[in-house]
């Protein structure tokens, strides 16, 4: 069990169901791309006791809780914290768990006990999971307070200006993608100098925008500055307090904590390699990432392996548009080497609901014939039993297509990008 600081009082009594962003709109609000920050980059998500533990040590107001293991230190924890009232809540890579039953308001011990033995050991499917769920290996206890008033505080990398952006809304506890589609005027922000770094006035200016009055001010400068830190030196790719609440004291208190991590940045912050947790990760995408491909599973059964993250998108949006429905985004990359692609096929393969592959490569920097090698050395390791649709372009096609024609493999050719698709879309549905 780990016991946050001893002066930290209050809790969490709300879920946060907001999934975080990665650019600033033209209306000063984040859009939502993917929550797993994959356009791109590789992050890695924190529970959100662990981001519990690093607002503590950097002095932000946060609840006194206890991460549990079992039924039996789940009780323990609620004796250690005291109180008559606690929240209970699952530990999970998502979003949306107090809708789906992650998070509970309890009065007594049997109460903990009962929720640590329903979740502990299952999975937790909400409206940001699949339909298994993610595994709850931990449950959260944490003490309760009054909450009179509801905001937000988020900040994300804005790659446009490579800078980092805080924003801040009146309207805490929400789904702030739907404030900022619905009511962009109520999101705030604030831009951060690299060079001159978080700047008081720009916390107080925000305080003052969300209408926080006397001591409240200080307090939320304090909590503007203390997450820009944390935010630089831990090399964060976004965080996001939702809520972040005004008490019936008159105090403000974190409520919520998501943090992910740019994993690009991994080797410069040992300490947090301890927070990964490979349970929350799909295990054809982690194993993706050893191979140093950009691989994220989705729910249809056209498999696609593609070089390049814009072309990668092309080639599922004309899937889409041709009726399929892609079961994976596959990035193999400009460095692809015969490993990396027969690694990739194997993959896309390993998804039972796969029941035809598109393979769509443009020769720049890639090889056509290496990739082509690939293929035939996956298809004849792996035994697949699916439509094959390959489509070659640019440096050595003619001669990966050669090689593909002359292995006498059951592989369809397709010249280009919409006869690849019709291929494709005709063939899973064969299936």
């Amino acid at each position: 069990m780990g016991l946050f600081k001893e002066n930290a009082v209050f809790d969490i009594v709300g879920d946060s169901l907001s999934k975080f962003v990665n650019r600033v709109s033209t209306h000063g609000c984040f859009n939502n791309n993917n929550f797993n920050n994959n356009n791109g980059s590789v992050s890695m998500n924190l529970h959100e006791y662990q981001g519990k533990q690093l607002f503590a040590e950097y002095g932000l107001p946060v609840s006194k809780g206890i991460a549990a293991d079992t039924p039996k230190e789940a009780v323990a924890a609620a004796d250690m914290i005291g109180g008559d009232k606690w929240v209970v809540k699952a530990q999970v890579h998502a979003g949306g768990r107090g809708k789906a039953g992650g998070v509970k308001l309890v009065s007594s011990k049997d109460e903990i006990k009962a929720f640590a033995e329903k979740w502990l050991g299952q999975n937790l499917v909400t409206y940001q999971t699949d339909e298994n769920g993610q595994p709850v290996s931990k449950i959260l206890v944490e003490s309760c307070t009054d909450i009179d008033q509801e905001l937000y505080l988020g900040a994300v990398v804005d790659r446009s200006t490579r800078r980092i952006v805080f924003m801040a809304s009146t309207e805490g506890g929400v789904e702030i993608e739907k404030v900022a589609a619905e009511t962009p005027e109520k999101i705030l922000k604030a831009v951060i100098d690299p060079l001159a770094g978080a700047q008081p006035y720009q916390g107080r200016e925000l305080a003052f925008k969300l209408g926080l009055q006397g001591d409240q001010i200080k307090q939320f400068t304090k909590i503007f500055l203390g997450l820009a830190q944390l935010f630089q030196e831990n090399d964060l790719a976004l965080l996001e307090i939702n809520p972040l609440v005004i008490t019936s004291e008159n105090n403000l208190h974190c409520l919520d904590a998501k943090v992910v991590i740019d994993s690009n940045a991994m080797y410069r912050q040992p300490k947090l390699k301890a927070f990964h947790d490979p349970s929350q990760e799909d295990p054809r995408e982690a194993h993706a990432a050893q191979w140093e491909l950009n691989y994220v599973a989705l729910d249809g059964n056209i498999g696609c392996m593609v070089n390049g993250a814009g072309l990668a998108m092309g080639t599922m949006d004309i899937v889409k548009l041709h009726g399929g429905a892609p079961a994976n985004f596959l990035d193999v990359g400009g460095g692809a080497t015969k490993e990396r692609v027969s690694e990739a096929f194997k993959i896309i393969l390993s998804d039972d609901s796969v029941k035809a592959v598109l393979v769509n490569i443009f020769g720049g920097i890639v090889r056509c014939d290496l990739i082509a090698d690939g293929i035939i050395g996956a298809v004849k390791e792996v035994g697949v039993e699916v439509p094959v649709v390959v489509r070659l372009e640019g440096n050595n096609a003619d001669l990966g297509a050669k090689k593909l024609a002359d292995s006498g493999l059951d592989i369809i050719a397709a010249s280009s990008l919409t006869e690849a698709a019709e291929q494709v879309v005709k063939a899973a549905e064969d299936k």
